[in-house]
């Protein structure tokens, strides 16, 4: 399967300014995603995608290809993932260039653990999959059987059952999209005008050096973890 890599960084970011390029621990935090790619032996091939002359500059230093240069309306804060991918497929159609599927890889999740990348993809093709994520559990507490939703003014569960269940043990384990990496067809994105299609497949992301940059608390979390792990 002929797979595309699709790293995206767009400038702008508001909650922690220069985000993509900002340094973290000794390297800009994009280089993080990218040396997790190249360790990839399924990844046919692996894109910046970016608006930002900076942004690409400092790819390019470090040997990230960046094949064209994303337009600015296609990087605002309203823009999808989704954008983002017909965007990078139509700019190989347009030079016959065609991908079986992509693997979008934020940079905002720096932490991968090494072949977590080609066992994803190793699933994804055995399970015949419309797409595939990175996931981790749900802790208990915010199982979505023991949340509520404010039905005017008195609660309501958010599953939609009516009886609560009461003990830890009992709860159907639930997962939540770490962020990692994204799988999906090109077929069912073209098609369907999805990243999920039907037929979700999922791989347990085990790493415990889990984070996901938004806000400068999380980059403090970043730090703290690079500081632990070294």
């Amino acid at each position: 399967m002929k797979i595309l890599g699709i790293i995206p960084a767009r400038g702008g970011s508001k909650g922690i300014p220069g985000k993509n390029i900002k340094i973290l621990g000794k390297k800009p935090l994009l280089q993080y995603t990218y040396e997790s790619a190249k360790r990839s032996s399924l990844l046919s091939k692996v894109i910046l995608s970016s608006d930002d002359q900076e942004i690409i500059s400092i790819a390019r230093k470090i040997d990230l290809d960046v094949p064209f240069t994303r337009p600015d309306y296609l990087a605002q804060d309203k823009t999808s993932s989704l954008e983002v991918i017909y965007h990078a497929l139509n700019y190989f159609q347009e030079r016959n260039i065609r991908f079986d599927a992509i693997c979008l890889l934020q940079p905002t999740t720096p932490f991968r653990p090494e072949n977590l990348i080609d066992r994803a993809i190793k699933k994804f093709i055995q399970g015949n999959y419309d797409s595939l994520i990175t996931v981790k559990k749900v802790p208990a507490e915010f199982n979505p059987h023991w949340v509520f939703e404010d039905e005017s003014g008195k609660l309501k569960l958010a599953t939609g059952k009516k009886e609560i269940i009461s003990r830890r043990q009992d709860l159907p384990t639930a997962y939540f999209r770490d962020g990692a990496i994204y799988l999906s067809k090109t077929d069912v994105i073209l098609n369907q005008k999805s990243l999920y299609g039907q037929n979700i497949g999922f791989l347990e992301n085990l790493d415990p050096r889990y984070v996901n940059l938004d806000t400068l608390e999380d980059w403090n979390k970043a730090e703290k973890i690079l500081k632990e792990s070294n």
